[in-house]
């Protein structure tokens, strides 16, 4: 059956269901001229795609995973909408304090639907939007961002669990400077005359934080000892290069007990008898070791690389089950 609307307009395209999201560049410097920019915060969540119609929201991760019944909270967005089809692009993050924390944002990104629904009231979560790439029969991702800006504003969201942040353009320097005094996570610069190019990472947009985030595959994992004794003491990460997994160093700092206890029994899951790992892994790392099959993906913040690729001080964020293997990449800056 074809819509009202749908009859009325012959160029009518209809809602797609999920456009990949177009990502940022690292960079180590806010680009210039700021005055060809808009800026704004970079949230520390998980990017989601949600696609609203007859008043009801999907939602998809940036992997292409429905990820609707993880955060039920977000259905409200659907009945604000109303009648509106649209597909919208954002974050969803969980505030502690008034800033968003990936901490606490963990135990929804791995919960069930039953689960979700019974978090909601102890972790809930808030969609941040920022991009619009579909309205009311019309792709948008042509458009220059200045405009997609223009049709999300207009749109006035804001809700309890969902809003529009603002964004500041030619105020890079000033959105850097707030950023790091709130303890955020940093800021992404978007070309005001930019397209929205789906699934690519763009030079059009820079990210700019404190310090570096890298995505990295679990290869293996070494036992704990002490308080840790039968859970994981440390995992051994790898950034995919060439044909193979480059070994990309350890971490054993940033893990809550639940999830010693969930990384132990999902890692056993996956256990193997030879190291996935192409290039060689420290004798010091290896000892002890046990590998697995390499199809989970973290994330760690780390202070820099080391002349021969590792991450100096990492410390453990999460898994990120949002993301595939194949999507990590190095990220310099």
């Amino acid at each position: 059956m074809r819509r009202r609307h749908e009859a009325v307009r012959p160029d009518w395209v209809p809602l797609p269901e999920f456009v990949a999201p177009m990502l940022a560049t690292a960079a180590a410097e806010l680009p210039r001229p700021e005055s060809r920019f808009a800026f704004e915060f970079k949230w520390d969540g998980v990017r989601a795609v949600a696609r609203v119609e007859g008043g009801r929201v999907q939602l998809t991760s940036r992997a292409g995973n429905d990820v609707t019944g993880t955060y039920p909270e977000l259905q409200g967005l659907g009945a604000q909408l109303g009648a509106t089809q649209v597909l919208l692009d954002g974050e969803i993050v969980a505030l502690s304090g008034g800033r968003p924390s990936f901490g606490a944002l963990k135990e929804r990104m791995h919960a069930s639907a039953a689960q979700a629904r019974r978090l909601v009231g102890r972790v809930p979560v808030t969609f941040l939007v920022f991009d619009v790439l579909h309205l009311d029969g019309s792709p948008t991702v042509d458009l220059p961002y200045s405009r997609r800006r223009e049709l999300l504003e207009g749109l006035g969201l804001g809700g309890a669990h969902w809003l529009t942040p603002r964004a500041f353009p030619g105020q890079g320097a000033a959105v850097l400077a707030a950023s790091r005094e709130q303890g955020l996570e940093g800021v992404v610069a978007k070309r005001l005359d930019s397209r929205y190019v789906a699934g690519r990472r763009s030079p059009l947009w820079v990210k700019v934080t404190g310090v570096l985030t890298q995505e990295v595959v679990v290869g293996g994992w070494r036992p704990g000892a002490g308080k840790r004794r039968g859970l994981v003491g440390a995992l051994l990460l790898g950034v995919p290069e060439g044909e193979g997994l480059v070994f990309a160093g350890s971490v054993g700092t940033g893990f809550g007990q639940a999830e010693l206890e969930r990384l132990t029994a999902r890692l056993g899951e996956l256990e193997v008898a030879e190291s996935p790992f192409v290039s060689g892994v420290p004798r010091d790392r290896a000892r002890g070791a046990r590998w697995v099959r390499p199809v989970l993906v973290g994330e760690v913040a780390h202070r820099q690389w080391t002349a021969d690729g590792r991450m100096r001080f990492p410390t453990w964020r999460g898994l990120r089950p949002d993301k595939s293997p194949g999507e990590v990449r190095r990220v310099d800056g």
